[in-house]
């Protein structure tokens, strides 16, 4: 299927999944990094030029590296300050229950309250929960931003990708 046409839908499609993949790093309801990967890997193989092969997998690494380097950060740190997992895990169910209640914005104010209502539970100190939560916020904030940027990376690899590919 080496038509033009095919191609640019193709382009146009994956272009639409890497924006979503992108937000999806910011806005954890949508797939993130996994869609940046697959998205990229697929165009790579559907058009199969050398210009999008190149920047699949250059924009796949790039993604890749992004999730794990955000991973690896955010567990670090969540350790060195000695956050385990449950209160987390609350703050993201708080989180998920915010986001119908209040529209946008409540993700994220569902998940700092589920965070610190988890931290207060498990410390019984105020001051303490609040410490840790603020701690555990910028740490998972920061892994974002880092995996945010390497997906923008990767989709802009993908835009030079195809721009290659179309005028050659």
């Amino acid at each position: 299927m080496d038509s033009p046409t095919f191609d640019a839908v193709v382009t146009a499609v994956v272009g639409l999944l890497l924006a979503v993949g992108v937000t999806g790093t910011i806005i954890p309801i949508l797939p993130g990094s996994i869609l940046t990967v697959a998205a990229l890997l697929a165009w790579a193989w559907l058009i199969g030029s050398t210009a999008s092969w190149t920047a699949g997998l250059i924009g796949a690494a790039l993604a890749l590296i992004g999730m794990s380097a955000s991973l690896v950060l955010t567990g670090r740190k969540m350790r060195a300050h000695r956050i385990p997992s449950g209160p987390v895990l609350v703050g993201v169910a708080v989180g998920v229950a915010g986001m119908f209640i209040v529209p946008v914005v409540g993700l994220f104010l569902g998940f700092a309250l589920g965070l610190l209502l988890a931290e207060f539970a498990r410390r019984r100190d105020l001051a303490a929960a609040w410490r840790s939560s603020l701690e555990a916020m910028k740490s998972m904030g920061l892994g974002m931003l880092l995996e945010f940027a390497c997906a923008s990376l990767a989709a802009f690899v993908f835009a030079v990708g195809a721009l290659i590919h179309f005028s050659g």
